[in-house]
């Protein structure tokens, strides 16, 4: 297991609850005189947080972002096309073969030697002894946006080498994203940042609530989602329902969690992130809840993949193609398995209908219940759409795609809704109470980045810290969901 884990260098964990304060006294004490100081500061401390989940793939890191950074500034001179399309080239080329090595090699070679067997030759596939580099999927995706928008002439290359490296390993971000694009951090990273008292409680308020997302949400749902996913067999109609729904509160709270601690250290130190999440469980469509879920890689692959096929351009089956290409490239990005195929094929059908009908722009505005007929139909929209994701989300659980569509098979076989014990402290009836009372906390706060700032937000935060610190204390699950990708 890699140095990350033993030390437990979590944003959730007490190792890095010491070492953010240290890191922003310094960098505001000590480090705040001149741009430079503050980004060669931020970088140093970066490159020691990787290394913490293994020093080894710190070269790893180096090499892509200076790969990057030369590639660019190569690009950007080069006068005749041939030359730029070779810096270009070679930049793509090593960033997405690393990824492909490290991450999928293993995947097609086992995957290769088993559709061998399905035809009656064995073959023993030659599977590389290697663990997945933490947020290589991430930190390749900054790379490349990067090269890409210099290419096209979107942006100019940074002649500064601190200041992409701090681009590309910026720690708030460097494991589990937002994805961020050049365009809108570098330019922060180019200017000296000023400590703003407003900003940083801000900043604190929004890491509180994501440790409360993570920790309060999460961290218990993903007690009975074990218990259910591991034990489906014997689970019931309504357990199995249940855990369902627990995952997508999971996964929501671990990973917008993580999102929201990740803005909020970003504004301790004069810097914003671009916003990942926003209250995607309220969508009353899919094509909603993609412009909601995970924001900065569905927009990634919209302008680095999706428009660049064709988009919405072209015949109804280009249409149609770019959105499946879309979908399974980005259930692929998620993980070396065919449910993760699966799950992005089955967001693609979703999707599908959206396309043909023209309504994929339709609830562009946040979703408002009164008390009207047409408030009937939003609820019932926003029901369907959730009912939807948590079936979906189900592939993206289980471990083979024959799990899933069994568990899927049981809950609509089996009939069965009464309360099952499942072996821990606590009950399903309170946490179900505690995820309905986080839904109307999220529908209260639609409008806002977190809900603890406002009115009696001193208040608020003491009561979030005491359920982190009183549910924290049962939690026994407490990796981030999104750090395997």
């Amino acid at each position: 297991m890699s140095s990350l884990y033993n030390q437990n260098m979590f944003f959730n964990s007490l190792p890095f609850a010491v070492f953010l304060p240290i890191v922003f006294l310094l960098y505001w004490l000590v480090f705040s005189k001149t741009k430079s100081a503050q980004n060669t500061f931020l970088v140093v401390v970066s490159y020691y947080f990787y290394s913490c989940w293994d020093w080894r793939f710190l070269f790893l890191l180096l090499f892509s972002t200076l790969l990057c950074y030369f590639t660019g500034i190569q690009i950007e001179k080069s006068t005749q096309e041939k030359s730029r399309k070779f810096w270009f080239w070679l930049s793509i080329v090593f960033n997405l073969g690393f990824l492909a090595i490290f991450k999928y090699y293993n995947f097609f070679a086992f995957s290769f030697a088993e559709a061998l067997s399905n035809i009656g030759i064995k073959s023993s596939p030659l599977l590389l002894n290697v663990i997945l580099p933490v947020g290589i999927s991430f930190y390749t995706f900054h790379g490349l946006s990067y090269v890409i928008d210099i290419y096209y002439k979107r942006i100019q290359s940074e002649k500064n080498v601190i200041d992409y490296a701090l681009f590309v390993s910026y720690f708030p971000l460097l494991v589990a994203g937002p994805i961020e694009r050049a365009t809108h951090l570098l330019p922060q990273v180019k200017l000296k940042r000023n400590f703003d008292f407003e900003k940083a409680k801000e900043g604190v308020y929004q890491i509180i609530w994501g440790l409360v997302k993570k920790v309060v949400i999460a961290d218990t749902c993903a007690t009975y989602v074990n218990a259910i996913f591991d034990n489906y067999t014997s689970m019931n109609s309504f357990s199995l329902i249940l855990g369902a729904v627990y995952f997508a509160f999971q996964i929501y709270g671990d990973f917008s969690g993580y999102s929201d601690m990740a803005l909020g250290m970003s504004k301790l130190f004069g810097l914003d992130l671009l916003r990942n999440f926003n209250y995607p469980y309220f969508s009353r469509d899919i094509a909603e809840f993609w412009r909601r879920w995970h924001i900065s890689l569905s927009s990634w692959f919209r302008d680095y993949l999706y428009i660049p096929l064709g988009g919405s351009r072209g015949s109804k089956w280009k249409q149609v193609r770019n959105v499946f290409i879309i979908f399974v490239v980005s259930g692929f990005w998620h993980g070396a398995n065919w449910t993760f195929l699966a799950w992005g094929f089955i967001n693609a059908l979703y999707f599908l209908p959206s396309l043909l009908l023209g309504t994929n722009r339709n609830n562009m505005e946040t979703a408002e219940l009164n008390w009207d007929f047409n408030s009937i139909k939003v609820f019932f929209s926003i029901l369907a759409t959730f009912s939807m994701t948590c079936l979906a989300w189900i592939f993206f659980k289980a471990k083979s795609i024959s799990i899933a569509f069994d568990y899927i098979e049981r809950i609509f076989t089996n009939w069965t809704f009464a309360t099952q014990y499942l072996e821990n402290e606590r009950y399903n009836y309170e946490v179900l109470l505690l995820v309905f009372a986080f839904v109307l906390v999220e529908w209260n706060s639609r409008f806002k980045i977190e809900p603890i700032s406002g009115k009696y937000s001193w208040l608020k935060m003491a009561l979030c810290l005491l359920a982190i610190i009183a549910l924290g204390t049962y939690a026994d699950y407490k990796e981030f969901i999104y750090f395997q990708f």
